[in-house]
């Protein structure tokens, strides 16, 4: 199947494209794409270098003609989301990704492409390894762990890039140019508590809520999705409300950046209330589905017997996490005041894992704004607080404030007019781009994001448009002749 994705236009970028994603390079588990990526350096007789937390830099002089342009520091991340379908057989760590083509797209075989941000990489690749290409003096910037931290661009030492211009490739509609995107922080709830043996009476069941969209925590936030998270607690209160209900387990989502397509849970009630029981689930997970039906149409939620659990969460935990569960806030928390459709500050409730006598619920929070941030943190940590949780914070990372003004920006969309006779669409973004922490070493660096239109990131409905990709070549070509000179 990957022969085929060799076979397209443009055929540089492709095969590229298809090199990567033979090699296994999930966020945090990059060895492998690093040493992938200073064998290609090294293999052209370009100047390759890797700093201390695992980054990697090529250098290629400018083409004739071109000597007297501003250094272009050409940037993308190389770990990608790595998500499957619950019936995909796949391991990450080790299988190559299986793409196949979908009319104008390309996707992979019930797992996450890995377009974001492996076109960005293999368009630098292709970009390198060409004769003809005209371009200035290229710093090739490959950063690791964007997805799950972004340790990559905080580990960047300023005095590294020499560069005056920042193309950021990790943009994901053809259409528009970024000047700024949300920062974010992830916050993490835990607790124990004591497990009790079942007691005599009680049947147990399985809860799945499965065929969730899923898609990217902050380009996805605000389309109405179905967060499996939610949904599964929704099902919980119900059930603990009218009928007593007891957990034993829950297991629902997989990462941070995520939205939650999939959550599982293992419980019990009273033997007697099994037809009540059973008939309330089937209603609520009607009206579920009513309310998700056109965001969600292969939304599937069942409740099946199974054999009893030997143990529950104590009565006192479970009610107090199921409580802060359904409070805690999912979503949009506002949106921008100054920037039309822009979504401000949002959260993810993004896993859940209860059993063994622990508790961690696991979000990631974004904003533009640092207060509102810290506003929504706040909210979170005092819902998680007031049910014995423990609530930590980490990974906190800046957002990106736009700079209209930008010269590259002005030649971008002066050119994207002439390529296409209408206007680019320049805006912010609500997903966390490296361009925010670079800017903090390199604060007199222009920056721009921009690149080809993928859909569904973050989840297995992945897909990139051939006919995009295509565009957004063109496009990247002809700014590269348009850097303005020294």
């Amino acid at each position: 199947m990957n022969s085929e994705i060799r076979n397209l236009e443009p055929k540089a970028l492709w095969n590229k494209f298809a090199d990567l994603n033979a090699v296994p390079r999930p966020s945090k588990k990059e060895e492998r794409v690093i040493a992938f990526m200073k064998n290609f350096g090294e293999s052209l007789g370009l100047a390759t270098e890797i700093d201390a937390v695992g980054n990697v830099l090529i250098k290629k002089a400018a083409t004739s003609g071109m000597e007297d342009r501003k250094t272009v520091v050409m940037q993308s991340h190389l770990d990608m989301v790595h998500q499957k379908n619950a019936d995909t057989q796949f391991d990450f760590d080790t299988q190559g990704i299986e793409m196949y083509i979908d009319n104008d797209w390309v996707r992979a075989k019930g797992t996450t492409l890995g377009a974001d941000n492996g076109l960005g990489v293999a368009t630098i690749m292709a970009i390198l390894e060409s004769k003809e290409l005209a371009h200035p003096a290229i710093e090739a910037l490959f950063t690791i762990d964007e997805e799950t931290g972004m340790t990559g661009a905080m580990g960047l030492e300023g005095g590294w890039l020499k560069g005056d211009i920042l193309l950021n490739l990790d943009t994901e509609e053809d259409d528009e140019i970024g000047v700024g995107c949300a920062g974010g922080i992830d916050v993490t709830a835990k607790r124990t508590y004591k497990e009790e043996a079942i007691a005599e009476g009680k049947i147990g069941y399985t809860i799945s809520v499965k065929g969730l969209n899923g898609g990217h925590s902050g380009m996805d936030i605000h389309k109405g999705l179905g967060n499996a998270n939610k949904i599964m607690n929704r099902l919980l209160f119900d059930g603990f409300e009218n009928f007593g209900l007891q957990v034993s387990e829950v297991k629902g989502g997989s990462l941070r950046n995520a939205i939650p397509r999939e959550s599982f849970a293992l419980i019990a009630v009273d033997g007697i209330q099994q037809e009540a029981f059973e008939f309330e689930m089937n209603e609520l997970i009607k009206t579920i589905k009513t309310e998700l039906v056109i965001t969600e149409p292969k939304l599937d939620i069942e409740v099946n017997k199974t054999d009893v659990p030997q143990n529950v969460m104590e009565l006192g935990v479970q009610e107090g996490i199921v409580k802060a569960l359904y409070a805690a806030h999912n979503g949009v928390y506002t949106m921008s005041a100054s920037i039309s459709d822009l979504v401000e500050t949002s959260n993810n409730i993004a896993k859940v894992t209860i059993g063994n006598g622990e508790i961690a619920i696991e979000c990631l929070t974004r904003s533009s704004v640092e207060s509102s941030k810290s506003d929504l943190v706040n909210k979170l940590r005092a819902t998680f607080e007031l049910v014995g949780c423990d609530v930590t914070t980490s990974g906190d990372y800046p957002g990106w404030a736009p700079n209209m003004n930008s010269p590259i920006l002005k030649v971008m969309d002066a050119l994207y007019l002439e390529l296409h006779q209408e206007r680019a669409h320049v805006a912010a973004c609500h997903a966390g781009l490296e361009c925010g922490i670079l800017g903090q070493n390199y604060p007199d660096m222009d920056m721009i994001s921009f690149g080809p239109t993928i859909l569904g990131a973050h989840s297995p409905d992945e897909r990139a448009s051939i006919s995009s990709v295509q565009k957004y070549w063109k496009f990247v070509l002809e700014t590269l002749k348009k850097i303005p000179k020294k």
